[in-house]
């Protein structure tokens, strides 16, 4: 029944029964035949089918909430007896909007000083990707804004707040100043972060704010060829501050706080709301909840 309800929950992300064949390792008529047992099983259709698939039906929306549950259900219980005999082992996944890389380290460090049997693999996405994985049991937390976008039904464990600064090098845009206003920062060539990416909308709505369209010249969904292209001096950029104090010793970089206003966001972790968690996930949102800056011992 398990393998039946994650094909399905495979095919409500693919909305194509050949690409979640694909995904699930199996061929497309062994898939199609699980979906039609579980529908024989429950007594419901739950594919809306054609030619091809065209959605899910009310009782499959509802029956894809409980797959969900279900499987990670499952997969707790698997995962506890496995801990309780060998230790927390295992690869954890973790999905992190592209400006919050550099602080993924505050979080797996300890964690792998305190499990050193546990793998990690971080992966770069947008926020609308992160929520997905983490909805679709596809990574198991993820590290994005908490304030800004609805979440839904998630945990979250908040780590610090975002602070903005104007990036540019010796000799460019105001690099003589101590800060900037927003509205300064949108009167230069500007290389930012693509619109999917929810750093770029916040920029956008605080430019707005101030009265300015934001107007790139240069856009990219990469950090580090932002960074390489403000380097070159004809680019400046607007970026988090605890991301440009990891590019703090490239010669001649110059980070000025963006006042009028001072404006801030929340990241941190999430996971799915789940009673009990995995141990893995549980271990992990206790490590984030000992680093987290909100947290009275580290203010």
């Amino acid at each position: 029944m398990i393998d039946k309800l994650e094909m399905f929950i495979a095919l409500a992300k693919q909305k194509h029964f050949g690409h979640a064949a694909e995904e699930c390792r199996v061929t497309q008529p062994t898939l199609s035949a699980a979906i039609k047992q579980l529908e024989d099983f429950l007594g419901v259709k739950l594919v809306r089918r054609g030619s091809r698939f065209q959605g899910l039906t009310p009782e499959g929306m509802r029956v894809l909430d409980w797959a969900r549950r279900i499987v990670s259900d499952a997969r707790a219980m698997q995962e506890e007896m496995h801990a309780a005999r060998h230790g927390l082992t295992g690869d954890v996944r973790i999905a992190v909007i592209p400006t919050a890389l550099t602080m993924v380290k505050d979080l797996t460090a300890p964690f792998c000083e305190r499990h050193p049997d546990i793998r990690f693999t971080i992966l770069a996405r947008s926020s609308i990707e992160i929520l997905s994985l983490v909805v679709d049991l596809k990574v198991d937390v993820g590290i994005t804004y908490l304030d800004n976008e609805p979440l839904g039904k998630m945990t979250s464990v908040p780590l610090y707040s975002e602070h903005y600064h104007f990036v540019t090098m010796e000799g460019g845009p105001f690099a003589e100043r101590k800060s900037v206003t927003w509205k300064e920062a949108s009167s230069v060539p500007l290389c930012l972060l693509t619109q999917d990416m929810q750093n770029r909308r916040i920029i956008d709505k605080h430019l707005e704010d101030a009265g300015v369209t934001a107007a790139p010249t240069l856009e990219s969904d990469s950090i580090i060829a932002l960074f390489s292209h403000i380097r070159s001096g004809r680019w400046s950029g607007i970026m988090p501050s605890k991301l440009v104090e990891a590019f703090a010793p490239l010669p001649s970089l110059r980070s000025l706080p963006i006042d009028a206003p001072d404006v801030a966001h929340t990241v941190g972790i999430i996971a799915n709301f789940r009673e009990p968690y995995t141990p893995v996930i549980a271990a992990l949102l206790q490590q984030a909840k000992a680093i987290s800056a909100f947290d009275p011992a580290h203010r």
